[in-house]
């Protein structure tokens, strides 16, 4: 049996997000996923350890080590399986998946939800997430000015270049913005519905535990609601799961997920409507990226 190990470099090489967001399209033609998460704990460490199979594109078991205190302090990698033997086909970097699953999913999103004639981004968050977050977006409007807030602003300040611009006004940053994109850890909201306008795109990508939330339930209710996958974020991220059980939102009030592509539904219907799309990134994200890495790799895309 022979296999591939795939770095983070020789991925990052290899690697195109308009690509991505196609590969990830086509993915949701094919059967729902099977998924199934794992966890194990000692202490304050955890291993996280999420499975996926896809009838007619192979199975992923993506495993994270979370050790607080270390740094970095989340390590792991990417098995991926032949869906014909079951056979492994490949070993994956598992920080190269991440980012590129995460800030792809929001990107599929976008490309779908955000006006094209979209001028100014502003992201919430100075972290490794908003860094890819910024060069994904930066694929899709290559034209666009950059904002970027954080709670620290010697980090926003340190992602500063010719087209993003650190700034402490947040009220007044998203009342600019035509796509606000969300990449923090807080449990309270941050992004406050009065401050929204007409036409714009909200990208929620940070909260992915029950307790996280960063837009609050004026914001929900004044948008129009999208979702990567209903199984992974309705009833296991409080992004939507708290709204839901206060009855401030309703299940009927998620308009599409990916999986509604095909019909049409997952699109913006005019250019006042206010779009918001949380991002839950289930492990069937990560099988379709880890698919399409490979790929890339092989040079067979």
């Amino acid at each position: 049996m022979t296999f591939t190990t795939i770095s983070f470099d020789q991925g990052e090489q290899a690697l195109d997000w308009l690509a991505l967001t196609d590969a990830l399209a086509a993915g949701h033609t094919l059967p729902r996923a099977d998924i199934k998460d794992s966890f194990l704990y000692r202490g304050k460490d955890t291993v996280l350890s999420r499975a996926a199979w896809i009838d007619g594109l192979g199975i992923a078991v993506k495993t994270a080590t979370i050790f607080p205190g270390r740094d970095p302090m989340v390590n792991g990698g990417v098995n991926l399986y032949s869906d014909d033997d079951g056979t492994l086909t490949a070993l994956i970097d598992f920080h190269l998946v991440t980012k590129w699953k995460t800030a792809g999913d929001s990107l599929l999103a976008a490309r779908h939800l955000a006006r094209p004639d979209s001028e100014t981004i502003l992201i919430l968050g100075a972290g490794n997430q908003a860094r890819a977050t910024r060069a994904a977006y930066g694929a899709l409007f290559p034209n666009a000015r950059f904002l970027v807030w954080n709670r620290s602003p010697a980090n926003a300040r340190a992602m500063e270049n010719d087209i993003t611009t650190a700034t402490s006004d947040l009220a007044g940053a998203v009342a600019k913005a035509d796509i606000i994109i969300a990449t923090t850890m807080t449990t309270e909201p941050i992004l406050r519905g009065e401050w929204l306008r007409p036409g714009q795109h909200i990208d929620l990508i940070g909260a992915y535990r029950p307790d996280m939330r960063e837009a609050d339930d004026i914001a929900l209710t004044r948008a129009s609601l999208f979702v990567d996958s209903r199984d992974t974020t309705l009833d296991h991220i409080g992004e939507l799961k708290i709204p839901l059980d206060n009855g401030t939102i309703s299940r009927d009030a998620i308009r599409a997920d990916f999986y509604d592509l095909a019909s049409g539904s997952f699109a913006r219907s005019d250019a006042d409507e206010i779009t918001l799309f949380k991002n839950g990134g289930g492990a069937h994200l990560d099988l379709m990226t880890a698919v399409h890495i490979l790929n890339a790799v092989n040079n067979e895309i």
